[in-house]
């Protein structure tokens, strides 16, 4: 089907309209397939890019409220309400008074963005810190300059979770540049221009709150092309990375590893009377490999030997598993 009419077919419809050709319920079918648009607040963002982006702040959503949770030591839900776009004027206007706004630049080859933190997510948070249950003061007011400065902390850690959940699409760094309490002396962008918008809800407790994340068309235009599910999904980590970043993560681990060489049952008047030297019959057969134990737990089939003059096993399998496979 086509979605744009050839110039022949627009003078056909007009002529057939204006001679009467045309009949009341095609006229109102005609009508009813018009689209509104309007050209003060255009859509720069497609419906794919909008949904892309609505997946990539769901999982920063989730992985926030994971950060926030062993950071505070306290339960906290953020949920990502909607994606929209609007004017960064009418943003602006929606905005309490005070409120946190963070200006930060989201890449050297990209402009700025703001993330807007609300009292009601702001206050639980310095009353939890400064050793308090998360509560929220008598009445709204400004932040003093320790409690920016302790939230300057707090939003340097939220802005490095955004850059994990931003990864498989483009390579942020996101770094503060200024703090705001006062939406009508922002000045980020022009008025009129384009912004993509992503609420969150968030629930510290009993206090419920809203955070804020906008970022302009002209920040995004550069990676517009890459907010599409084929290119998410195309540079999305594979089982392979994620392996091997697994791999990195657990190789500094330290674990007790133990070979045991087999078991024997003896009396304890003849344990008692051991000394160096003795030998012990163990049940375990010369043919038959050894239990390898990690942790105190049975995991391995190894071999004895040595490797460079000193004793060690090879691991021959999984245990349990057969010996072909």
């Amino acid at each position: 089907m086509k979605d744009v009419l050839s110039q022949e077919e627009i003078d056909s419809l007009i002529q057939a309209i204006s001679s009467g050709q045309l009949s009341e319920h095609e006229k109102r079918a005609e009508k009813d397939a018009l689209t509104l648009y309007d050209f003060k607040r255009p859509n720069k963002f497609s419906k794919e890019q909008v949904r892309t982006l609505q997946n990539i702040h769901e999982n920063f959503a989730r992985i926030l409220a994971n950060f926030l949770t062993a950071y505070l030591r306290t339960s906290i839900q953020i949920t990502l309400e909607s994606v929209s776009q609007l004017t960064f004027e009418e943003f602006i206007f929606s905005l309490p008074t005070p409120t946190l706004m963070t200006i930060f630049s989201v890449g050297e080859d990209l402009g700025s963005a703001m993330l807007e933190t609300n009292p009601q997510f702001v206050f639980p948070i310095i009353d939890l810190l400064f050793g308090g249950r998360g509560e929220m003061p008598a009445g709204t007011r400004e932040l003093t300059e320790i409690e920016l400065t302790v939230m300057r902390r707090v939003l340097a850690k939220i802005l490095e979770n955004l850059r994990y959940a931003w990864e498989d699409v483009y390579e942020l760094t996101p770094q503060i540049e200024n703090m705001d309490t006062n939406p009508q002396f922002n000045q980020m962008i022009a008025s009129s221009e384009t912004v993509a918008l992503m609420t969150f809800s968030t629930l510290i407790g009993d206090v419920k709150g809203i955070i804020n994340l906008c970022f302009p068309f002209l920040t995004l235009e550069p990676v517009v092309a890459n907010l599409t599910a084929q290119h998410w999904f195309a540079t999305s980590r594979t089982g392979e990375k994620d392996k091997s970043l697994l791999a990195a993560n657990l190789a500094p681990v330290e674990v007790e590893v133990t070979a045991v060489l087999g078991q024997a049952a003896v009396r304890m008047q003849d344990f008692l009377q051991f000394e160096p030297g003795d030998v012990i019959v163990l049940e375990q057969q010369i043919n038959q490999p050894l239990e390898l134990w990690v942790e105190g737990q049975p995991l391995f089939e190894v071999q004895a030997g040595t490797l460079q003059g000193r004793r060690a096993v090879q691991c021959l399998r999984v245990k349990g598993e057969e010996p072909d496979e």
